[in-house]
């Protein structure tokens, strides 16, 4: 009997190659000059700020930072989708940069609204486009009163509407006795509008007129609810400001109020009177 041949049947499998080969050391030398150029734009692009000149900025750094991994793809050999990849997003965030940037222009603003702006929403953080959309809602129409004309008379005309002082100076009397002033870019009837319900009416009890030429803007309060039934946030700055210029009028109107004694009143607290007034 012949002894078996072992050799012969020897089973032991040869390891495949892999497809995908492992790395065994690490690269001497860096990536080039434009891969590194195309992570510092993604760097410096992904510290933009919120609002539409950050996503410009954004959008902008983002497509030349894919730009610059196109064209180190490119000159790489074996990186195909990476090139691919690379190209699209850098087309994609073209488009969107692009986008953001005819919104941002079609935002155009008169000299009396972009000064309203300014003064009363800029520091709210409201942005152009909620903005253009408080524009819109009063059609962006400026109107003007004369010089002793009214803007309201007390017991007659009617609380249909909110509005704010761009230029002049409006006096607020009741039964011919002066109350205060209201100065540019402040609201004409603010306690008037915040004493109403929506599907309430009333009318003013306090006359308003003007000591010199005044310009204002004027919301509609059919126009006005729409608009804050639609946007919450606008309704949420509007109950803001409003409440805001309630607040500045009744302290302007705490340091006019005396008693026979010449105590004046505080009026957030009626029952107590401090600081005596002069004689």
């Amino acid at each position: 009997m012949e002894p078996p041949d072992f050799e012969a049947k020897n089973f032991t499998v040869e390891p495949a190659s892999s497809a995908y080969p492992l790395c065994e050391e690490w690269r001497d030398g860096s990536e080039g000059s434009v891969f590194q150029l195309a992570n510092i734009f993604f760097f410096l692009g992904f510290m933009g700020g919120s609002g539409f000149y950050g996503l410009l900025y954004l959008f902008t750094l983002l497509t030349l930072g894919f730009l610059c991994s196109t064209v180190w793809a490119w000159s790489e050999p074996c990186t195909t989708d990476p090139f691919l990849w690379s190209l699209a997003l850098s087309g994609v965030c073209l488009g969107q940069a692009l986008h953001v940037a005819y919104r941002l222009r079609s935002v155009v603003l008169d000299k009396d609204f972009q000064e309203l702006y300014n003064c009363m929403f800029k520091k709210l953080g409201v942005s152009l486009t909620h903005f253009g959309k408080i524009v819109a809602s009063s059609d962006g129409e400026v109107h003007t009163i004369e010089k002793d004309h009214c803007f309201a008379i007390e017991g007659k005309t009617v609380i249909d509407k909110l509005s704010v002082l761009l230029s002049g100076r409006i006096r607020v009397t009741i039964n011919g006795e002066f109350l205060h002033y209201i100065y540019p870019f402040q609201f004409l009837d603010s306690p008037e509008w915040d004493s109403l319900r929506p599907s309430e009416e009333g009318v003013f009890q306090v006359t308003l007129s003007a000591d010199n030429p005044c310009r204002y803007v004027a919301w509609r309060r059919k126009k006005l609810y729409l608009l804050f039934a639609k946007h919450r946030y606008i309704a949420k700055i509007f109950a803001l400001v409003v409440r805001n210029d309630i607040a500045e009028k009744l302290y302007s109107l705490n340091d006019k109020a005396f008693d026979r004694a010449g105590h004046r009143y505080d009026l957030r607290l009626p029952s107590y009177c401090h600081i005596p007034g002069p004689n």
